[in-house]
């Protein structure tokens, strides 16, 4: 095997636009899309005792990426003592400490861009350009987090029961063992972003990201530790996700005990972005591309929903189609990844997507157009799965005619699949937005902004971005972000996604009196006393 270029797992002689598949009867190691110490050298650190692996191929073409080691349930149990034996020191650090170790991160993701993209690219198939974002947002993440520590982590004073005479101290107290379980389609910062504050408040952390991603999940790990942080305060396990046995359960059951950890992460997947939601709305100067300010922007996440006003909408609709017939799809021009553009998926070279992860969640896709198309829909461009471009390669898709008993209307289909709704009015465009279980991310176009943020105020997301997609309110990281309804618990970023790895401990301190009867004074006498007292206190408007 050669050696591989520095700062990068891939071999020096590597051709990923020519690869073959695999040839392990002649050479098990050629065929591999990076060199095996590397490799070797991140899957080391995966809490696993026993010998069987799974073998990870890219989604890209292929090519072999790497054997998983399986955890068991007792590593997971082994795992978290090793945390937490760890952690006990690790929250004696000062926050100052702790902080640091986040600020190296910061750079460390910068310096390291490449590579990270790399690994990015190669185990989800993304295109490079969607693959920035993710260490973009895990160096945001650090850096406010490691800045404003401060603000969030300090003890605070807070009123008492009688004023002087009540000292009342408020600390946040770390947890202990958080543990975070992290899905594929953003392997990078969903599997780091979400500790980053846990470990600032004092946590260690066990965490088990998807087998399919596991590579970019460990290389974050490693930059962790280059950044500074102790050895063994951050754990990983590996394993099938969901049934009944394994880390994955392990994992849950720990968590869902109550033992450790932060109750969001016991159940699987509850991160992923179940729902995207787009409104073109039209006040007096209406946007006439609404759909189309960044061709693609909706990224990896679930299904989504246009909805369109009915004057725009057809003369919108229907202009592209004509324009962009076959895979130039609504909405925008789609330049898919075939199999001659790996290197351009790997290099960020003009592809704007890539395949799907799997065959499973290609045949869940078309499942879900399937079943519109048996119920009624209409395929308005796309539809189709393209194995000539690649082995998950599924055509941008759009649309028409969905209804609720569909499946693509609720349920997530994780896949280029667009569906379009017409609305009369900005009472109609609510309602239908409010349809549905899910409630992650919804975007307005229009180009009334105060009108536009009146309309956010109203639908049933967690976040939701006027004139863009999902990035203004991915990457305010003083803003919380999540979901309502059933797309997940709790929130991350802002304070928010750092108390809720803190537990809250109240010290007061009672000066001179007693808040009971003292002096002789009877339980009927101290009754009238603080009775006045609260009228008095009342008067004075004190809260």
């Amino acid at each position: 095997m050669t050696t591989p270029e520095p700062g990068s797992g891939l071999p020096a002689d590597a051709d990923p636009a020519v690869a073959g598949p695999p040839d392990p009867e002649h050479d098990p190691t050629a065929s591999y899309a990076f060199d095996r110490a590397y490799v070797d050298r991140l899957t080391r650190r995966i809490a696993a005792s026993g010998d069987t692996t799974v073998e990870v191929r890219s989604p890209l073409n292929g090519q072999p990426l790497a054997h998983i080691p399986q955890s068991s349930a007792a590593d997971v149990e082994a795992a978290f003592e090793r945390a937490r034996q760890a952690q006990a020191r690790w929250a004696r650090r000062s926050l100052d400490e702790r902080a640091a170790v986040l600020l190296r991160l910061h750079d460390l993701v910068l310096d390291r861009l490449d590579e990270i993209l790399d690994l990015i690219v190669w185990e989800s198939g993304k295109s490079r350009k969607h693959a920035f974002d993710e260490p973009m947002h895990v160096a945001l993440t650090a850096r406010y987090y490691a800045r404003t520590a401060h603000r969030h982590l300090p003890t605070r004073r807070h009123l008492g029961v009688m004023p002087v005479l009540t000292r009342v101290e408020v600390h946040r107290v770390a947890k202990g063992v958080v543990g975070i379980i992290s899905p594929w389609n953003y392997p990078f910062t969903l599997a780091l972003s979400d500790g980053l504050p846990a470990l600032l408040a004092g946590n260690a952390v066990v965490s088990k990201p998807d087998d399919q991603t596991m590579l970019t999940a460990l290389l974050g790990v490693e930059l962790l530790e280059e950044a500074g942080l102790p050895a063994d305060l951050w754990q990983v396990v590996a394993g099938p996700a969901g049934g009944r046995a394994g880390p994955d359960r392990a994992l849950r059951l720990r968590l869902l005990h109550g033992l450790h950890g932060h109750r969001s992460a016991g159940r699987p997947g509850v991160r992923r972005p179940a729902d995207r939601l787009l409104v073109g709305a039209r006040r007096q100067e209406p946007d006439p591309h609404p759909a189309r300010r960044r061709p693609g922007e909706g990224r990896r996440g679930g299904g989504a929903r246009l909805l369109l006003e009915r004057r725009s909408a057809v003369r919108v609709h229907r202009a592209d189609v004509r324009r962009r017939p076959g895979l130039r799809a609504v909405p925008g021009p789609l330049r898919l990844a075939d199999r001659g553009d790996v290197a351009g998926l790997v290099a960020g070279v003009g592809v704007d997507m890539g395949p799907l992860i799997s065959q499973r969640q290609l045949q869940a896709v078309e499942a879900h157009v399937a079943d519109a198309v048996a119920k009624g829909a209409r395929v308005v461009t796309g539809g189709r799965h393209r194995p000539d471009l690649g082995p998950y390669c599924y055509e941008p898709t759009v649309l028409e005619g969905v209804s609720p008993d569909m499946a693509c209307f609720g349920q997530e289909t994780f896949g280029p699949v667009v569906s379009v709704y017409r609305f009369q009015d900005e009472a109609e465009a609510v309602a239908r937005a409010n349809d549905g279980e899910y409630g992650l991310n919804a975007a307005i176009y229009s180009r009334d902004g105060r009108r536009a943020r009146a309309l956010a105020a109203q639908i049933r997301c967690g976040t939701v971005n006027v004139n863009e997609a999902f990035g203004a309110t991915f990457g305010s990281i003083d803003s919380p972000m999540g979901g309502m309804r059933n797309s997940g618990l709790g929130r991350r970023q802002g304070a928010e996604g750092i108390h809720r790895y803190t537990e809250s401990q109240s010290v007061a301190t009672q000066r001179a009196l007693r808040l009971a009867p003292m002096f002789g004074m009877s339980d009927e006498a101290y009754a009238k006393v603080m009775t006045a007292y609260m009228r008095v206190s009342h008067k004075l408007g004190r809260a």
